[in-house]
């Protein structure tokens, strides 16, 4: 009972390390944003002069700003630390295969981040700007439009992440693709929703968005039973040697 109570203890003791490392670095991220915040401005504004209602307004934007910097920088960090709290319970071999996971996730985020500003961005927003023409006077206040550019990039930062994540917990045994293949026209529906929610409501942009969330389901499908297969390969020669 003891043991029990001390290795409690122990993990959460560790648990607590990870979490402030994880802190730490996005406060020193967040602190290099504000520093660059302004370099960072022009390049997502570019020529557009934006408005603003009030000093709040300002101060928001760069906040925001500088948030994106950190949770961008502070994705690697928090990917190894997870990696360092679960190490004791995996194999040798698990830990050299879930390592390299570490700086996928980065790239991954950094693509769907990409994907969402460089495609998604400019879709919707010229989408949305001619239906306005002859209607509005297109003035956009600077938080309403960071607020729209975040909108239209976070969320494919976090989505480009299933992949890697599904390989992850594949490699743990915790899921399987035989699974994923089930539960897919669930999976489907679920992305189909994801994909309305976040798009103005017409059916190209619905599509555009739709078809590459299918396409990551399909290929974390793939990458599920290539990392199974080798899995099941691994245990089978541990358990060949130890018999």
């Amino acid at each position: 009972m003891e043991d029990k109570e001390l290795n409690l203890v122990e993990h959460l003791e560790e648990l607590r390390k990870r979490m402030i490392i994880c802190l730490l670095s996005f406060i020193i991220f967040f602190i290099a944003g504000f520093i660059y915040v302004d370099d960072i401005y022009k390049w997502f504004a570019g020529d557009a002069k934006l408005l603003v209602l009030g000093p709040s307004d300002i101060m928001w934007v760069y906040f925001m700003l500088a948030t994106v910097v950190a949770v961008t920088g502070t994705i690697p960090v928090l990917a190894l630390q997870i990696w360092l709290f679960v190490k004791p319970a995996l194999k040798p071999i698990e830990r050299k295969i879930t390592l390299t996971y570490v700086p996928v996730l980065f790239f991954l985020f950094i693509s769907g981040l990409a994907f969402g500003y460089f495609v998604i961005f400019p879709m919707v927003y010229r989408l949305l700007v001619n239906i306005s023409q002859g209607m509005f006077a297109t003035n956009f206040t600077a938080e309403r439009y960071f607020s729209f550019i975040m909108n239209m990039t976070i969320p494919f930062g976090i989505l480009f992440e299933i992949p890697v994540v599904v390989m992850f917990l594949t490699a743990l045994g915790i899921i399987n693709p035989f699974v994923l293949a089930k539960i897919r026209k669930y999976a489907y529906f679920v992305l189909v929703l994801i994909a309305v929610v976040i798009t103005p409501p017409d059916f190209m942009s619905d599509f555009v968005v739709t078809l590459p969330l299918f396409l990551l389901y399909e290929v974390s499908i793939n990458l599920s039973k290539i990392v199974h297969r080798k899995r099941l390969k691994k245990q089978q020669q541990i358990e060949l040697w130890e018999a």
